[in-house]
């Protein structure tokens, strides 16, 4: 498939990956590093920081990569426990990590991405297959699905929207999991749930 996104004259994508730190984020910077600039981001131990539960250091994380045509987003937290042990706190940390951290992502960052540019979130799949003990990550992961399928809806200048629902994941990261990101961001498809 021909990279659509390709400037002419050949200058690469410049790409944003939130979590570049983290295996799926990892797997996925070395897959765009070929054919994009990857600009990696993580909450630690990178170049660029910044936390998903703050909303000011996702402005900030923005200023300071200025103009994007793509954002990855391989990062967002939540707490696993059972159901009737989850406090407060944790239900709100799933929501402000996982689920709000990544719409700021988007809200924050429409300015800043390119004409028919995307974003691309990573939500899981127990959205739809459920386990004892995830129901903060299930509430998380199925909201943001379901953000992203409004969204694409709304999204100006032709930025697209996808959401990837990994499996759980080993190290190394499957080659196809980094494809799957690789193909929503060069890709044509918004609003759409992509499986791996």
């Amino acid at each position: 498939m021909t990279n659509r996104l390709l400037r002419v004259g050949g200058n690469n994508l410049k790409s944003l990956v939130i979590g570049a730190t983290g295996k799926i984020g990892g797997a996925v910077s070395e897959a765009l590093g070929g054919r994009h600039e990857v600009v990696r981001a993580s909450r630690s131990r990178s170049a660029l920081s910044v936390d998903l539960a703050e909303p000011d250091s996702i402005r900030a994380l923005y200023a300071e990569v200025g103009r994007v045509d793509a954002v990855v987003c391989a990062a967002g937290r939540g707490a696993f426990g059972p159901l009737l042990a989850l406090t407060d706190a944790e239900l709100a940390f799933s929501l402000s990590n996982k689920l709000m951290g990544q719409v700021n992502l988007v809200r924050f960052g429409v300015e800043a991405v390119a004409n028919g540019g995307s974003s691309t979130l990573t939500s899981g799949r127990l959205s739809r297959h459920p386990v004892p003990g995830g129901a903060a990550i299930s509430m998380a992961n199925a909201a943001l699905e379901g953000f992203v399928r409004a969204a694409a809806l709304e999204l100006p200048r032709g930025i697209r929207i996808n959401v990837v629902a990994p499996g759980p994941v080993r190290e190394p990261v499957p080659a196809e999991v980094a494809q799957t990101y690789l193909d929503a961001v060069e890709g044509i498809v918004t609003g759409q749930v992509l499986d791996r």
